[in-house]
């Protein structure tokens, strides 16, 4: 069985563990603090990030990008649930690696940086300190705009990035979840990404997340109510 080495309030990695349950891999997962820079993590990815999935075939693979490349690409190496990371011709698979690597590197910088890594990492890094409150509503604004884009996609198609779901609805969960737990997303006043989430929220693979618990982190009243 593989093993994921994971944080559950890192987005990368949240949308990779969505990825392996879509896919119908099983994977051991083993919590890793990123802030400590661990010497066994810098020995399978030595930039020292999360996620990394280690394999039993083809040895560690890190990051988001090429875990759900690889997860693609051994596709017909086993029985897939019917659920294709990069699904369809080559425009909208093109589209697919546009809106993840929007919400993996633009929300990200924009949005979790600001509000997870500030109020998570920031407290228990090698340099604790507060929150940057500053950073803080510049996260809080940039969320806003993403979610405006994110209802947006969702009202024009079937899924974010088209006909069927994808890596990108993932990648978008992942970092929603993530701001979800913590209580930082105004979800009654963008009903269109509500709604889509709610879709993704409700299916088995995302089970898993919902029982995560943060120490230190009490997940918000809607983290976990399918109904919120």
């Amino acid at each position: 069985m593989a093993t994921l080495l994971h944080y559950p309030l890192c987005a990368f990695s949240r949308s990779i563990r969505l990825a392996l349950a879509e896919c119908g891999v099983e994977a051991e997962l083993t919590e890793e603090k990123p802030w400590e820079w661990r010497q066994g993590l810098l020995e399978v990815n030595p930039a020292g990030t999360l996620p990394v999935l280690i394999t039993d075939d083809h040895g560690p693979i890190a990051g988001p990008y090429a875990i759900s490349e690889y997860l693609s690409d051994t596709m017909d190496e086993r029985e897939a649930r019917g659920f294709q990371p990069f699904p369809g011709d080559a425009a909208a698979r093109a589209e697919v690696r546009r809106l993840v690597d929007w919400f993996h590197r633009k929300f990200y910088a924009e949005v979790t940086d600001y509000l997870v890594e500030e109020k998570v990492f920031r407290r228990f890094g090698p340099q604790s300190a507060s929150p940057n409150m500053e950073a803080m509503r510049a996260g809080h604004d940039n969320l806003r705009y993403h979610l405006t884009y994110v209802g947006h996609l969702a009202e024009t198609r079937s899924w974010l990035a088209g006909d069927a779901m994808s890596f990108a609805d993932l990648a978008a969960a992942a970092h929603l979840s993530a701001l979800d737990y913590l209580g930082e997303v105004p979800w009654e006043e963008f009903e269109p990404a509500k709604n889509w989430y709610a879709l993704l929220k409700s299916r088995p693979s995302f089970r898993p997340l919902l029982q995560d618990r943060v120490a230190g982190f009490t997940p918000s009243g809607t983290y976990a109510d399918l109904d919120f």
